[in-house]
C-alpha cells in the first residue's frame, strides 16, 4: 500500500518543500487554491488561531486529493491533539516548543504506530480513501507517509538539536525563528550571525541523522533564500494573512499613485 505525501516526496528528492500557513482560511477549497499558487504543503495552524478541529480535518481531506500535503500544528503536547488530527485526515503534525529529546520521543509515541510509537488504531482513514487492508500494511504505510516536525524555538532546543534529531520517528526539525529570537533577547533580528549559526547547527544535526531541517517565522525573502542555501528544505514561507495583506497593500498603493483628493 502506498500513500502519497507531496511534501515528503520533495524532501526526499533533495528539493525545497514550500508551505503556507493557514490563519484565516476556513473552507475546503483552500488546498486546491494553494496548490495552484505553487505550495507543496499547508501549515494548518491550531496554535495561533481559533480554527477548530472539524474545520482543520475537512481542509486536510480535500487538500490531499488536491495534491498538497495537509500538516496540522497542534496547540499542545497532549496526545489527543495529534491523534485526532491524524485520524481526521492530516498527513503530518507540527509540535511547538519541543526542547528535549524526551519530549520529542513522547510526540513520536503519539503520532506513530508501533513499533515506532504507540498511536491507537482506528479504521476507515481518509488518507487511504477509507479502504481496508491488512492492519500491518496500513499502519506501515501511514507511518512511512506521515511527517512529524518538532519545533526548535528556544536556546535549549538548539543546544539539544543533535539529541532531538537522533530520536527515531522524528522527521523534521523546524526552527521557529520568531519565538527563538524572542527567547534569545533579539526580537525579530533573524538576519544576523546568531541565527545563521542556528540554521547551520540544526541542518548539520538533522542531516547527520537522516532527518530534514526547516524554518518558519521569516518575512525577508533574502533571509529565507540564505537559510535555504544553508540546507533548510522544509520552508514555511508565509501565511494566507500575510500574503493577502502584502498583495492587497501593493495593489491599493499602485492604484492610488497619481490620484488626488478632492
Amino acid at each position: 500500500m502506498h500513500v502519497r505525501n507531496v511534501a515528503k516526496e520533495r524532501l526526499e528528492a533533495g528539493e525545497v518543500a514550500l508551505g503556507v500557513g493557514l490563519r484565516q482560511a476556513r473552507t475546503a477549497d483552500t488546498g486546491k487554491l494553494m496548490r495552484t499558487a505553487g505550495f507543496d504543503w499547508l501549515f494548518i495552524d491550531m496554535e495561533h488561531n481559533s480554527m477548530d478541529l472539524d474545520t482543520a480535518v475537512q481542509i486536510s481531506v480535500a487538500a490531499q486529493d488536491a495534491g498538497v500535503t495537509p500538516i496540522v500544528r497542534v496547540p499542545g503536547w497532549e496526545r489527543f491533539h495529534a491523534t485526532r488530527a491524524l485520524d481526521g485526515g492530516a498527513q503530518g503534525i507540527v509540535v511547538p516548543h519541543v526542547d528535549t529529546p524526551e519530549l520529542a520521543a513522547e510526540m513520536v509515541a503519539h503520532c506513530k504506530y508501533p513499533p515506532l510509537g504507540k498511536r491507537s488504531v482506528t479504521s476507515a482513514l481518509p488518507q487511504i480513501d477509507f479502504r481496508g487492508g491488512p492492519l500491518q500494511e496500513v499502519t506501515e504505510a501511514l507511518n512511512q507517509s506521515g511527517l512529524l516536525a518538532v519545533m526548535i524555538e528556544t536556546p535549549l532546543a538548539v543546544a539539544n538539536a543533535e539529541r532531538i534529531a537522533a530520536v527515531p520517528g522524528v522527521d523534521i526539525l523546524l526552527v521557529g525563528f520568531s519565538d527563538l529570537s524572542m527567547e534569545m533577547g533579539i526580537p525579530g533580528q533573524v538576519d544576523g550571525p546568531e541565527m545563521q549559526a542556528v540554521a547551520e547547527r540544526v541542518v548539520e544535526a538533522a542531516t547527520r541523522h537522516g532527518k530534514f531541517a526547516g524554518f518558519g517565522g521569516i518575512g525577508s525573502m533574502e533571509v529565507m533564500e540564505r537559510f535555504i542555501a544553508s540546507g533548510m528544505r522544509f520552508v514555511l514561507c508565509g501565511s494566507d494573512l500575510t500574503i493577502f495583506l502584502s498583495a492587497a497593500k501593493e495593489r491599493t498603493a499602485r492604484l492610488r499613485q497619481g490620484t488626488t483628493t478632492a
